[in-house]
């Protein structure tokens, strides 16, 4: 199927998903009512929204998206170059196909609107998402997602950005799993801890659960996410398994360190 030509739904039920040209890509397990962290950004980094219009345009596919497919949106934030969604899928197959239908759609109606049809993808390639648990970690990853404008120095407060649903009500929401706490926005407008941000971007880039270690370990055997569990390049030795040259440099390092 030629680029910037697809239309309709995508059938993304197969066993192997495909990216947004239909490479073959690695199976995500994706379980309906569990709530995902979704984010894209565009391909190096381009401008997805370059004025007000684009940014209603895609809010507008927004709408329409939800009204295709059995997903619930709960909050939103959407950035120049990259948006934020928190959904959940009412259906396994739910959430992959609504994706593949926005960003292909998002990408074919931008490339018509600028007038470059078929210029290259507009996207960096398929959405990243993590599962998030429904207690205090769905609000920790929500507050950091309302608080990305206030992060980017773009407005003085979080609600002053008019493209989060922080701000606007022009999505249908879903009730969120827990209440949201009285003055939520003064909760976002202060600054989160870097060890609360940094465990959800760390989530973001490598879709490990974000939750409970219990809750976490079992997401990830259920869902197939082991390996976003993992430490990353190659295990450390213990001192034991080191050649003794070396095992003896760094104890003398160590010494002369205590020292």
């Amino acid at each position: 199927m030629a680029r910037g030509r697809i239309r309709g739904h995508l059938d993304y039920s197969a066993t192997v998903e495909h990216d947004l040209w239909g490479m073959p890509r690695a199976i995500r397990q994706v379980e309906a009512g569990v709530i995902y962290h979704v984010l894209n950004r565009g391909n190096g980094r381009q401008v997805l929204f370059s004025k007000d219009a684009d940014f209603s345009a895609f809010v507008k596919l927004l709408v329409e998206a939800l009204q295709r497919f059995p997903v619930d949106l709960l909050a939103y934030c959407l950035m120049s170059n990259h948006w934020h969604l928190l959904l959940r899928p009412r259906t396994d197959e739910g959430l992959s196909r609504m994706m593949a239908w926005v960003t292909v759609t998002h990408a074919r109606r931008h490339h018509m609107h600028y007038s470059n049809p078929g210029s290259g993808h507009l996207y960096q390639g398929r959405f990243k998402s993590f599962p998030v648990q429904s207690d205090d970690h769905f609000l920790t990853v929500a507050r950091y997602l309302h608080a990305n404008p206030l992060r980017a120095k773009l407005v003085k407060s979080a609600e002053a950005w008019r493209w989060s649903d922080l701000a606007r009500r022009d999505l249908p929401l879903a009730d969120w799993p827990v209440d949201r706490p009285r003055g939520w926005a003064r909760l976002v407008n202060a600054a989160m801890k870097d060890i609360d941000a940094s465990a959800v971007e760390r989530s973001m880039t490598r879709g490990t659960p974000f939750g409970s270690p219990t809750w976490v370990k079992r997401a990830a055997e259920r869902l197939g996410l082991e390996s976003t569990l993992r430490s990353r390049g190659r295990p450390k030795k213990s001192m034991s398994d080191l050649h003794p040259r070396y095992r003896r440099a760094i104890e003398r390092a160590e010494a002369e360190k205590s020292r």
